[in-house]
């Protein structure tokens, strides 16, 4: 289960956001001042901190400060103060979200189940790349073992198509010429046949493409090379 702390001094707005976001199936932990946060982050490991910033003790930027000393969790800021220097100042020490008072319970509620969706997916990519995987559209390349699916399907390739197809998702946004990615391969330094590196694309797009007369994951850049496409048709 995610669990978020919220931390707000007034007791009815902080039981009122309690109950309506734990209504959503989520674990609340409530805190009234800063103080109070600190410590439930340092001794609990939340998803999502909802953060007033006018606070007893230790002010919410204080507590905002620390919160980005520890980590990436997602904060949503809650507070009055809605001046545009106050809500610039909030984004600029690490807040993902600003939302001002009054607000209603719908559009936090709809707010904090954006800001969770975001951390999870970045936490489940960042473990993906851990463990050697890169997603791209919908084709899902292993390094360890491997393994290529696109399309939901299983492909097949031989060791240079697997080598040039990680080549382009490990540089998702370069342009590489014929020449750079001979070098980066086959781990040789000159192009001796200027056809090879075509061929190996053709074959490459035949195997992972829906249509490979008309590419969406290795696209060519005429004139200079090829580049990695988006990846949806």
């Amino acid at each position: 289960m995610k669990r978020i702390l919220l931390v707000e001094d007034d007791a009815e707005i902080n039981g009122l956001v309690a109950k309506y976001v734990a209504k959503e199936g989520f674990e609340v932990d409530s805190a009234y001042d800063g103080d109070e946060a600190l410590t439930r982050i340092r001794d609990r490991e939340y998803q999502l901190v909802v953060l007033d910033l006018m606070l007893p003790r230790v002010d919410g930027q204080e507590v905002l400060r620390r919160i980005r000393a520890k980590g990436t969790i997602p904060v949503l800021i809650l507070s009055a103060r809605d001046g545009e220097l106050d809500k610039i100042l909030g984004l600029e020490l690490g807040a993902d979200d600003y939302m001002t008072k009054p607000f209603t319970i719908g559009e936090l509620v709809a707010r904090v189940k954006a800001q969770l969706r975001r951390y999870v997916d970045f936490n489940r990519e960042a473990a993906g790349r851990d463990a050697g995987i890169i997603v791209h559209g919908d084709m899902i390349l292993n390094a360890d073992t491997f393994e290529v699916e696109a399309g939901g399907e299983r492909k097949s390739l031989t060791a240079k198509e697997f080598a040039i197809l990680k080549l382009f998702l490990t540089y998702p946004t370069r342009v590489f010429t014929k020449s750079q990615i001979f070098e980066a391969v086959w781990q040789e330094t000159s192009l001796s046949d200027d056809n090879t590196v075509m061929v190996h694309i053709n074959r490459l797009r035949a195997k992972i493409e829906r249509d490979p007369s008309n590419p969406v994951y290795i696209q060519t850049v005429w004139g200079f090379g090829y580049k990695l496409g988006e990846g949806r048709a």
